[in-house]
């Protein structure tokens, strides 16, 4: 029982996330007004995205070094995993920017491509589900996945940074001032932060065993 307290900690700080989310005050920032309570769900989901997505690519990294299949099944349930972060913060975030921006879906350079980002990594599933071979699957896959990984950083991080956008920390938008941020946002921001990447890597564990599972026969 000790060894998942992890996992209890994960619901806890969520459970604080959701009621704190809706009930704390939160201060007026520009013209975000209560959207602003998106913070501690679109942004967590973000980092809990590049936290499965660098346990992906350093897996298979540790494939290409040794060839175990095992290091496979990690790196591609890690991917999953976090893929479907990716598009849960994608999704909120077109959500935020629905009030903010007036439109869901823009032609801005941050939402287009953040968009390419996950277009690039649903392609990695789709060439896994194209090989048959296992050793073949787990060779080409680990090879794209450090290419995905490798164009992730530039096209959710620092292309938006350095062009003209709507999104907060772009050339022409600055991200939230220390001063609005504060106090009770980052009372909740950060056991948000923790909780939702927590979760992220409790399904990742998940689709790990059932993998096993699968291909229990190989893994005798």
């Amino acid at each position: 029982m000790a060894k998942h307290w992890w996992k209890a900690l994960a619901v806890l700080l969520l459970l604080y996330t959701i009621i704190a989310g809706f009930l704390v005050k939160i201060p007026v920032i520009e013209n975000n007004e209560q959207s602003t309570r998106n913070l501690f769900f679109h942004v967590p989901m973000w980092i809990s995205m590049y936290t499965l997505f660098t346990i992906s690519v350093v897996n298979s990294l540790l494939f290409l070094n040794k060839y175990d299949l095992r290091k496979d099944i990690l790196a591609s349930s890690a991917a999953n995993v976090g893929i479907l972060f990716g598009l849960m913060g994608f999704v909120t975030g077109s959500l935020w920017a629905t009030y903010t921006w007036g439109g869901t879906i823009t032609n801005d350079p941050k939402q287009i491509s953040t968009a390419v980002a996950l277009m690039i990594y649903l392609a990695y599933q789709v060439l896994r589900m194209s090989i048959n071979d296992l050793d073949k699957r787990a060779r080409v896959s680990a090879i794209y996945n450090i290419f995905a990984f490798a164009m992730l950083i530039p096209l959710t991080y620092i292309i938006p940074r350095m062009v003209d956008s709507l999104h907060p920390g772009s050339a022409t938008s600055p991200g939230f001032k220390s001063k609005d941020t504060d106090g009770t946002l980052m009372m909740v921001f950060y056991p948000a932060f923790t909780g939702w990447t927590l979760l992220g890597v409790w399904i990742y564990t998940l689709r790990v065993r059932y993998k096993r599972l699968e291909l229990k026969n190989i893994f005798k």
